[in-house]
Parts: structure tokens; sequence; C-alpha cells
């Protein structure tokens, strides 16, 4: 899917764009995942190989200004954040763009308000089949402004496959997400469904598959997260797994593995492969990278790390858990969340709330740190986390030497 887009200039930057663009042309086929080393002096930034806007999200933000752009006479509507990233959802609320829905469903604006002029985009994590029929009864086009990930829309046409096939679709996502609960509107229509969150719940699955619990226990156990009518006894013998796109890639693997053997043990070895539809092909390949890129930034090493990128971002919120295995990791909105050089504002994922931490920024110097961003994150927002994180020292290099000792590394 090599194509580019025609993202507003405003969401490039000067300093890590450049770095990306000169990495890729390095390294198209993306077999060098090692960091780049942006050295100013006293801090030393270690930026990850691929992060930031991923082919959906770039896909997304063309089709939203262009809508805006090419129609001033007519009302625009998202029916929810577009992407997890608040500065792109803020700009396009800026030039009139309306929300519908919160991310979690609840309408702000009834649908019933809606006339066959205005214009409704559906976000990249695209949106359960009943919504749009809703959508479409009221006379709304919603098929052109469509900004759907590719991706996500692969994993909906391999479910509905499986489910033609007589398999029961297992999905590895966060059930309440919005992806998530579009994949399961589009994979019930044509099979039974069931969500889970990690490997934990895999394993409660896996002992229901073996039958080693009670099928009347299932419905508590899995409440509000499978599909109506589901049997436990009729729809876990033969099962496909898929996953909320923007989960751990690594987690999705090791739950389709488990579940298989859960498979075998029922049913035998010989007889597995009838059992478990193989769904591998699935993955995003960006999430992929990006988490693997960052596995590579923490083998590197580093006093801390900071991530940019939306607190509501599933993707995200993993690149935080990779890194905070290895050290302290920040998860920043952007330069404002950097109160001082003592001080610094971060999104805990556990507490599910902004807190403050001192002293995150070691004294020693040089300092090295990692950076990396969400898929949602514009690059723009890391120049400026740098720039934020620069106005505490002295005696710091330019943009342009570090630039020139970058460009001029042999690869």
């Amino acid at each position: 899917m090599a194509r580019s887009f025609d993202v507003p200039e405003f969401y490039r930057s000067r300093l890590v764009s450049t770095v990306k663009a000169a990495r890729h042309s390095a390294d198209p086929r993306k077999r060098d995942l090692s960091p780049t080393l942006l050295d100013f002096g006293p801090v030393r930034f270690k930026l990850a190989r691929h992060f930031g806007f991923c082919y959906g999200v770039e896909n997304a933000i063309e089709i939203a200004y262009r809508a805006v752009d090419s129609h001033p006479d007519r009302r625009v509507f998202l029916l929810s954040e577009m992407i997890h990233n608040p500065h792109v959802n803020e700009d396009l609320l800026s030039r009139g763009v309306r929300f519908l829905r919160t991310t979690s469903g609840e309408q702000l604006i009834p649908f019933d308000e809606l006339t066959p002029e205005d214009l409704v985009i559906v976000p990249a994590f695209g949106a359960p089949v009943e919504t749009l029929d809703l959508l479409r009864a009221r006379g709304l086009d919603v098929a052109s402004w469509d900004t759907t990930c590719p991706f996500v829309e692969k994993v909906w046409n391999r479910s509905q496959q499986l489910g033609r096939e007589d398999y029961t679709i297992v999905v590895h996502g966060k059930h309440a997400h919005e992806e998530t609960r579009a994949t399961v509107s589009h994979a019930r229509s044509v099979a039974p469904v069931v969500v889970i969150r990690d490997l934990e719940e895999a394993d409660v699955l896996a002992a229901f598959i073996r039958g080693e619990c009670e099928p009347d226990d299932f419905h508590a156990t899995f409440r509000g997260r499978h599909s109506d009518g589901f049997d436990p006894v009729r729809d876990l013998v033969r099962i496909g797994v898929v996953n909320q796109t923007t989960m751990l890639a690594s987690e999705t693997e090791a739950i389709a593995a488990l579940l298989r053997k859960a498979m075998h043990d029922r049913y035998g070895r010989e007889a597995g492969a009838h059992h478990f539809a193989d769904t591998s092909d699935t993955l995003c390949y960006a999430t992929n990278e990006n988490q693997s890129a960052t596995r590579a930034l923490v083998d590197a090493g580093a006093h801390a790390a900071i991530i940019v990128g939306g607190f509501n971002s599933s993707n995200t919120s993993h690149l935080v858990d990779l890194c905070a295995e290895r050290m302290p990791a920040y998860l920043v909105g952007g330069r404002d969340d950097i109160l001082s050089r003592e001080r610094i504002r971060h999104f805990d994922g556990s507490a599910k709330a902004l807190i403050e931490t001192d002293d995150w920024l070691p004294r020693e110097r040089p300092v090295d740190l990692l950076l990396t961003a969400g898929a949602s994150c514009p690059d723009v927002l890391l120049d400026q986390v740098i720039e934020r994180v620069l106005s505490f020292e002295t005696e710091v290099r330019s943009v342009e030497e570090v630039l020139h000792a970058v460009l001029e590394q042999p690869r």
C-alpha cells in the first residue's frame, strides 16, 4: 500500500519528519529497527525507527480535511473522534466539524437532526453496521466520507469469511473500544463472537474449550462481551482469533497459540487444524512495526522514555507498557505537559488519570531519553517536546548540526 497522502503541512516537522524521511530512503524495506541518535550535547534523544502517523491515520486525515475544504457551504460531522489524538480532533472542531457521538457511543447530536445535505465522516476505527444503516436511512452518503482503516476492514472481511465457514470469532480487544465494537458488529452478522481482553481471559476461554468449566457459567464470565445466543458447547468447536488492530501483536499471537493448544487438548493435534483457523495475516503491519521498533528502542537503553500521544489511544498505551518494563516511561500529550526540569505531567494508565512526577529528568549529563509516539500523533508534537526539554539546558547543539550528523551518518 505504498502511496503518499495529502496531510496538512502543519502536522509535519522540521526535525523529526526529516529524520523519518531519511531513514525511509536509506532503508525502504524497513529492515533496520535501530533508533536514530539525536545528540544535542547535554541531552541525547534516541528516536524510534517507526512511530507516528500510519497509513490508516494519514488516509483518514486526508479525507477529513478534503471534506471540510471542499464543502465550505455544508455542515460536516464526525461520527466520533476520527483518531485518538486531541490536537487533530481539536483542529477539526476549530474548522466547524462537530461530533455526533463520544468515543464510548454516547449520543451528542441526535441523528434525526441530520439531513441528506450534511456530510458525516466515519472515523478510522470504523462503525457498527447498525449505525451505518441508521445514517443511510436518513439519506446520508457514508461511503464517500468513510475513513475506516483498510487494515480494520481486512479484519472484518476475514471475520466474515470465517463465519461463513462455521467458525466462531474470538476478538482480542477492549470490548468498549470503537474499533472492537465495530468489528463485533460486522462479525456477528455471520458468526458467533466473543471478546477477550488479554492472556488471562484467553486462559479462561481455553478452559471452556477443554470442557473444564460448566457451560452455564460462560455467560456470567463473559457478560456483555459475546453475541446474543452464544452457546459455548456449540460455538467453541471451531474458532478463529482476530484482534483490535491497536493491541499488542505479540499478545494476540500468544493468545492464538494458547487457544490453538486448547483445541489440540480437546480434539487431538491432528484434528486441531480443523478446529482452529490461522488468522496471522490479519495483524496490522503498522502496529507491529511500531511495537517492534519500540522494543529495539528499549534495548538501546536510556535513563527514561517519553511517549507522545492521546491518552485514550490504545496503540500508544502499549508503547508505554513496553518502555515501562525497563525504565521510567512518561506518556505526555505534548510540550505543555513537561512543566519544568523537575516536574512532568503524564498519564497513568493504571489509574486512568493525569498525574505529576517530580525529579523526572535525571541530573547527570549527558542524559539519554527515548522518544516515540502513537500512530495518531503528528510529528510536529515530537519536535515541540524536544524543544521544551532542551529549553532547560545550556550549550545545546543546533537542530542543523544534529540533522547534519544524522544525514551524514552511513547506514
